[in-house]
């Protein structure tokens, strides 16, 4: 028969169910996008699904963590029972949930400390966080697998009265937890999401994840001896700031939307990729490898598939909001494609090279 924790714990499992799915498909799209496969492709339109779908990656995770919560909170007695093995079977069940509840434990707590751009451990996070998803999206299948008679019977039945609280408590603890947070990718939410992590505050109005002088680029940014070179089968051909400049000019309202979950955006100003190109000897459509003035860290290269430099509001930006590029956003030019992440934006571009 029933009991009243069972049917909660039912309920509640199926919600988390749905946002750690949401949150881990989210997740291994944003993978996909920044560390591509040969089979994958992302496409330039809409300009804002990367915005949507790194938002619901982050804000599912959040929702997550009161309902983690509540689903320990409402079966801890059970870890108590005596005897504590009873069976190989009920050990291996055991041992799932452990692997389960410590998997989705370290993805909800380094994902919070990633948002907030903390680092207390000298693991590279993308990695581990990504594999060790599998791992939780795994146990999380062979849980719902093994609790499913249970879960049947439980959703058909309401909880008892005297559990409605607690599970009314944990939705809302849910929804506030988004709310909350959300502000840093809803435009429309900024005003009453006290913990939102990111807004418009920043150089020109722009957030900024990476200053110039973090990346050891202040000097060499603005150096007047600074020159693009763009790379083609054709030769190399070289532009100076005020060549650039001079280049037919393209604008654009783009948002640049970052893997923490915050996006925010602006109007871009510069040449576009397919007449950049067109200019230097080749062809749009081409892939071409960036390079940045910042040499330390894994995004200081990377690469615009075809699908990017043959649309016209992948830009070469050479201003922000009507104004010069401040050097933290970039100066003296910076990559501003349609749906990318942000660590693929590259800053400080320095040389492109057709692929």
């Amino acid at each position: 028969m029933n009991t009243p924790s069972e049917r909660v714990t039912s309920r509640i499992g199926l919600a988390l169910a749905v946002t750690f799915t949401l949150c881990f498909v989210t997740g291994l799209i944003s993978h996909l996008i920044q560390h591509p496969p040969s089979w994958f492709g992302w496409p330039s339109s809409p300009v804002w699904l990367y915005r949507v779908t790194q938002g619901t990656h982050v804000l599912s995770g959040i929702a997550s963590i009161p309902l983690l919560l509540a689903k320990l909170w409402s079966v801890y007695p059970r870890l108590f029972e005596r005897p504590v093995l009873r069976s190989l079977p009920h050990a291996l069940e055991r041992l799932s949930i452990l692997v389960l509840s410590a998997a989705a434990f370290f993805e909800l707590v380094t994902g919070l400390f990633n948002v907030a751009q903390n680092y207390p451990w000298t693991f590279y996070f993308p990695q581990l966080h990504y594999a060790v998803a599998w791992v939780a999206i795994g146990s999380i299948l062979v849980h719902i697998a093994v609790k499913l008679p249970i879960v049947r019977r439980s959703v058909t039945k309401p909880p008892e009265p005297s559990r409605r609280a607690f599970l009314r408590t944990t939705w809302l603890a849910a929804g506030v937890a988004v709310v909350a947070t959300a502000g840093a990718t809803v435009p429309l939410l900024r005003n009453v999401s006290g913990l939102s992590w990111r807004s418009g505050k920043g150089p020109q109005g722009l957030p900024v994840n990476r200053t110039a002088a973090a990346a050891g680029v202040l000097v060499t940014s603005k150096d007047p001896a600074w020159r693009l070179s763009v790379v083609t089968p054709n030769g190399t051909k070289t532009y100076s700031l005020e060549e650039l400049r001079a280049l037919p000019r393209t604008s654009a309202e783009l948002p640049i939307a970052c893997v923490e979950g915050w996006s925010e955006s602006a109007r871009w100003s510069g040449v576009s990729l397919p007449e950049l190109l067109r200019h230097a000897g080749s062809t749009p459509g081409t892939p071409v490898r960036v390079f940045s003035l910042e040499k330390a860290g894994p995004y200081g290269i990377s690469e615009l598939p075809g699908e990017h430099t043959a649309d016209e509001l992948t830009l070469l930006a050479l201003e922000l909001n009507g104004e010069v590029l401040d050097a933290d956003h970039g100066f003296p030019c910076r990559i501003i494609a349609p749906n990318r992440p942000g660590v693929l934006q590259t800053k400080w571009v320095t040389k492109l090279e057709t692929l």
